[in-house]
């Protein structure tokens, strides 16, 4: 059973998605806040899997809580779901450690399916989010070669993996371009994930471009 903890301003919003959740057998509200403060509250004494947060509230902004909720512990994940379609906002939160990034306007089957990849330690963003995302960075930044083979533990093919995850591709293109099976991607994703102590691949993606890894240089 997943347990969910609901965290938004309007009551109505939170009504709304309960009535959706409650419909599923494999998910259950534990809890409702009206804002970040009061989510960290909740938590306390109410363990949860997944908190889908707003990020515009009034007391502590959803940024603020969930940078919070995940210095705490691995639990719960967050999954941001916002009606504000901003790329400062979506990476405030994935910076922040959110797991997932989704619009309110994301049908309801779509929200199951994100609230079940995110409390199976995967991440999911919002298709055009994601690809704001990589536009803007592609505009400015490339793979630097010298920093790929830097330290942080990771070995080259290892670095090599990270570059392209932070390009934006998928597991299947990354086992396309470097001639490996799809399941060798994924064994070197999880090493990277477990050496840099990150929870997903956005959280990868934003170590790249933090660390430098990936950085204004020479075409690619």
């Amino acid at each position: 059973m997943i347990r969910v903890v609901l965290v938004d301003d309007q009551h109505l919003v939170r009504a709304g998605f309960r009535m959706v959740l409650d419909y599923q057998d494999d998910m259950a509200v534990v809890g409702e806040a009206g804002d970040g403060a009061e989510a960290l509250r909740l938590l306390r004494d109410t363990p949860a899997d997944v908190v889908v947060m707003d990020l515009r509230m009034p007391v502590m902004d959803g940024v603020t809580a969930t940078r919070r909720i995940c210095a705490a512990g691995p639990l719960p994940r967050v999954l941001v779901l916002t009606t504000f379609d901003t790329d400062e906002e979506a990476f405030a939160a994935l910076q922040a450690g959110a797991s997932g990034f989704l619009l309110k306007s994301v049908p309801p089957d779509d929200l199951l399916k994100a609230i079940r990849v995110v409390a199976g330690g995967e991440a999911v963003v919002a298709p055009r989010v994601t690809r704001r995302l990589l536009d803007r960075f592609a505009g400015r930044f490339t793979a630097d070669e010298q920093a790929a083979s830097g330290p942080h533990g990771l070995t080259d093919r290892e670095h090599e993996v990270l570059l392209l995850v932070a390009q934006g591709l998928s597991n299947l293109e990354i086992s396309g371009r470097l001639q490996v099976a799809e399941a060798t991607v994924k064994t070197h994703i999880g090493r990277i994930l477990n050496k840099l102590g990150l929870r997903d691949r956005v959280q990868a993606v934003v170590f790249a471009y933090e660390s430098g890894l990936v950085r204004p240089g020479n075409p690619s």
